[in-house]
């Protein structure tokens, strides 16, 4: 790379070597119609932790790793990540959605897995010079957003049963249209199982996501788009959904399944949600949640509505929800709790009415 492409910044103290890519691949891009995680910025962040410290923190051209087939995270699963989003407000400013929340989770995740801790100034002013570097990735269209994957993952070449010393952290940014692009069907998972308590339900795990996959494809072969996890003991309760938190409007309240299980994400739009519900005048539980007690609800007609959670999926609301043969079909679309709470909470992240919450971080 010609050297009149780098340059050096000041993160906090820290040296970053900026390597500007030479073209940019965005004229590939066609923003009416981009699948959720396929396309990714022209640049991206990365650091590499050595003998106790974080070394070599660069941004440079998005392109392919070099690495050993006996890299550890690949035999072992030493390998966590987040998900952020940043948006573009009617100003043209771009600002990214509560990013303190997912490196202070993130940190969490690294703990659980005996992973060494990521520093403010490589998580979050990282991620800020790399967003401002490809911020014309960034769409200003309704339901746009750019997708932000910060992970990291063990390093050490060596095959062995223990945890790593050397480790790299990434951050990678892909433009993001809707996720789920109509309302969904959920289908209750009771033959397998996603977390149990003392294991890593609570944190972002790379191998939650692998064990996920066999129960989604049989439930998309049934017809549904998602499953809804039950708890692993008696599998009775509900826990969340594949790709979010869920909520459900039970006789005028909103009720979600509390964290304290530790098996449950404590996901940052579903504190967000909480908050924004309570605001709007909502009811608001956070409490276990029985099968039985859906079922018997729908029945007289008290569980009328139901939604997920998440930052890929944002606000998704549920059509039908299927337990042992009894299908739950659910209201949809306007006047509904997600529509009406989803409308404040974009209302935020666009710019579009001052930030109460103080969740915005400019880029």
């Amino acid at each position: 790379m010609p050297s009149k492409y780098k340059f050096m910044d000041m993160i906090a103290d820290r040296n970053i070597l900026i390597t500007r890519a030479e073209t940019s691949r965005l004229n590939e891009l066609n923003f009416d119609k981009i699948p959720f995680g396929r396309y990714f910025t022209d640049h991206m962040l990365e650091a590499d932790y050595e003998k106790g410290e974080w070394v070599n923190v660069e941004i440079k051209p998005y392109q392919p790793l070099v690495l050993s087939p006996s890299l550890s995270a690949i035999h072992y699963g030493q390998s966590i990540f987040e998900g952020i989003k940043a948006y573009k407000n009617k100003d043209g400013k771009v600002n990214i959605f509560r990013p303190v929340d997912n490196w202070k989770r993130f940190n969490q995740s690294a703990k659980r897995l005996c992973m060494p801790e990521v520093p403010y100034d490589i998580f979050i002013e990282g991620m800020q010079k790399l967003i401002q570097l490809d911020e014309a990735w960034v769409s200003d269209k309704d339901g746009h957003s750019l997708y932000i994957r910060p992970f990291m993952f063990s390093t050490e070449e060596f095959i062995g049963v223990a945890p790593a010393e050397r480790f790299k952290f990434m951050i990678i940014l892909s433009p993001a249209g809707l996720y789920y692009s109509a309302p969904v069907k959920i289908y209750v998972e009771e033959k397998y199982t996603r977390a149990a308590p003392g294991g890593v339900g609570f944190v972002k795990a790379a191998g939650n996501y692998a064990l996920s996959m066999l129960p989604t494809r049989e439930a998309r072969q049934k017809g549904f788009d998602q499953v809804l996890w039950t708890d692993s003991v008696e599998h009775k309760y509900a826990q969340e959904i594949g790709t979010m938190n869920v909520f459900f409007v039970l006789n005028g309240k909103v009720v979600t399944p509390d964290l304290s299980s530790g098996t449950i994400l404590a996901g940052v739009t579903r504190d967000s949600a909480i908050r924004v519900l309570r605001d709007l005048g909502y009811i608001v539980e956070e409490r276990p949640v029985s099968l039985e007690e859906l079922v018997e609800a729908h029945q007289k007609g008290e569980f009328t509505q139901a939604f997920g959670t998440g930052t890929a999926a944002t606000i998704s609301e549920i059509a039908l929800l299927s337990y042992r043969g009894t299908d739950m079909p659910l209201q949809t679309g306007e006047g509904t709790v997600a529509v009406k709470m989803k409308k404040d909470l974009d209302d935020i992240r666009y710019g579009r009415v001052e930030d109460r919450y103080n969740w915005l971080l400019s880029c």
